[in-house]
């Protein structure tokens, strides 16, 4: 269900932020976005892949994998009226300059999101193309099945095509994902069989 509220209580805004959901509202040009909580599902997906990435893909070559950072433009005046919160950002070290700390000013190599019922995924794609994101990988919460995205001129996004062999490449960052069964996707490096993972484990 989605729902509008023209102006929030002040005291419904202090009671949100003080809630474990708040971890992972956003700001869209000034108006308040509240995101479904992420469920069960969810979190072991993203942190399965999280975890994959950091050791197979960002420790041998020095990129930084991140989770939950506010993401906003470079050039805005004031970052808390206007930043998305992707499930991970993938950052390799030309783009480290964008780290402020509380929030990223700029775009990072890669943003992942992980669509699930009632959230706004395809909403903030515009938002990662006018930031320059290079790609943006989506993932189905329930099926795992993986789109890649790759940013071409408008700016919009452009969905990689699965090659012939069942494998869709990244090519940002040379990872592959493939599916054989709902539920379950199989990443890898490049074509290194030897760095194949099927995630999330069961």
């Amino acid at each position: 269900m989605k729902a509008v509220i023209a102006e929030m209580p002040a005291r419904w805004l202090q009671e949100r932020r003080n809630s474990d959901a708040a971890q992972w509202d956003e700001m869209w040009d000034g108006v308040l976005h509240m995101p479904p909580m992420p469920n069960e599902m969810h979190q072991d997906f993203e942190g399965a892949l999280a975890a994959y990435l950091r050791y197979r893909w960002a420790r041998p070559s020095g990129n930084k994998v991140f989770a939950q950072i506010n993401l906003a433009p470079p050039d805005e005046p004031n970052w808390t009226a206007n930043y998305r919160v992707p499930d991970l950002l993938l950052l390799s070290p030309d783009r480290f300059g964008i780290r402020r700390g509380s929030h990223w000013a700029g775009a990072p190599l890669v943003v992942v999101e992980v669509r699930s019922p009632g959230d706004e995924t395809d909403d903030k794609l515009p938002f990662y193309a006018a930031l320059g994101v290079p790609e943006v990988w989506v993932f189905d919460r329930d099926t795992k099945a993986p789109e890649v995205r790759v940013l071409v001129p408008g700016p919009v996004y452009q969905i990689v095509p699965t090659g012939s062999d069942g494998w869709v490449r990244s090519p940002a960052t040379g990872i592959a994902f493939r599916q054989d069964r709902p539920g379950q996707v199989w990443v890898q490096v490049g074509d290194d069989a030897a760095t194949a993972e099927e995630l999330p484990e069961e």
